[in-house]
């Protein structure tokens, strides 16, 4: 008889175009631990020629947002999402992550690099 083998759960990410009245940023949010770990990114990540993009680590949100368009509750702007898909999330730290995409748009391997008070958002080997 073979051995069961554990296959980790498919997780998902979310790229969100969020409009609030001071501007624009995006939203890019891992799901790990049934939560979305987010970063805030400076500039819309279109593809590997758009990157590296300063981003800044914010809370984390709900699930909800994955899937979620529409009016952000206390008055805090509006989301529309620009990309999602898969995700294969191979290491996080407080000062890294590193992980694949299977978007819509972004496909590839990616990671998030803190150095000092800025983190980068970009491609990875």
């Amino acid at each position: 008889m073979a051995p069961h083998c554990n296959k980790p759960e498919p997780r998902r990410f979310a790229i969100l175009h969020h409009q609030t009245s001071d501007g624009e940023h995006w939203d890019l949010m891992l799901e790990k631990d049934q939560k979305l770990l987010t970063w805030r990114l400076l500039r819309e990540p279109i593809d590997f020629a758009s990157l590296p993009i300063p981003a800044e680590r914010i809370g984390d949100h709900r699930m909800d947002y994955l899937d979620y368009e529409g009016p952000v509750s206390g008055d805090r702007g509006y989301v529309t999402r620009v990309d999602g898909g898969g995700l294969v999330l191979a290491e996080t730290s407080d000062r890294q992550a590193q992980f694949s995409l299977q978007g819509e748009r972004l496909r590839g391997n990616f990671c998030l690099l803190q150095e000092h008070d800025q983190w980068l958002f970009q491609a990875c080997p």
